[in-house]
This record gives C-alpha cells, structure tokens and sequence, in this order.
C-alpha cells in the first residue's frame, strides 16, 4: 500500500534534533511540490521594523498567507531554510514556530549571514511544502 502522506524520522541511529526540526521528512511519490520564495519581516504597509522579533513575527505571518494562498497548511511544509543577520532570540522564534508547526516539525537548515536581499532585511525563512 502506498503512503499518501507526509512523514518525519529522526533515526535512532543519529543523535536527536539539537531544535525543533526533524533529520529526514519524506514525501510520498506524485505529491505536489511547492518552493516558495524567502519570506521576510516586510509589515503589511510594505515597512520593515528595526526590532528582529517584530520582523520574525511579521515572516511568520507572510508565511502563513503565502500558505493560505494555495490551501497549504503546516503540515505541508517539508523543509525551512532560516537565513538570519543578527543573533535570533530562540526562545521568541520557537514560540512563533510552534504555533505554526506544533509538535511536527519539518526539516530545517540555519544560517547567519552577513546580509540579504536588503539592508533592512534581518530574516528570511523559505519554506518548501508538499501537498499529498
């Protein structure tokens, strides 16, 4: 029998997630695949705030909508890359990335550079998504 949805694994054969992600999540064969463009802390007046935790917020939100847009859920996201140029405040993103993904977490990537797109810009989360 086929499985029709998505699956996460940690191996037992791997030291667990040092974060909320998980080591490998599979999609099933002839699922759509999604790749949305990074998400940024642009507010909805097309202004960025000078505080990291407001722009984590306000990515988090563009990520839902842009979501939303194609009837995607949480569920569906199979990786996040994280692009940072400042320290993040984890306890603060964690909160706002529970909320999302709750207890089922995707496969995810970190990195802080030096800077993005724009020089107002301190994060940008790009979400991959399958739909089964």
């Amino acid at each position: 029998m086929e499985n029709r949805k998505v699956t996460r694994k940690n191996p037992s054969s791997m030291p667990a997630p040092v974060g909320n992600y998980t080591h490998i999540t599979k999609i099933p064969r002839n699922a759509e695949l999604y790749v949305a463009s990074g998400q940024v802390g642009m507010d909805q007046n097309g202004q960025f705030p000078q505080n990291m935790n407001e722009q984590v917020s306000n990515t988090f939100t563009n990520i839902k909508k842009v979501m939303e847009s194609e009837g995607l859920h949480a569920e569906n996201i199979i990786k996040v890359n994280i692009w940072a140029t400042e320290i993040i405040d984890w306890d603060f993103l964690d909160s706002e990335w529970d909320h999302l993904f709750s207890n089922d977490y995707p496969a995810m990537t970190i990195g802080y550079l030096s800077e993005l797109g724009l020089p107002e810009i301190k994060i940008e989360i790009e979400i991959w998504a399958a739909k089964v």
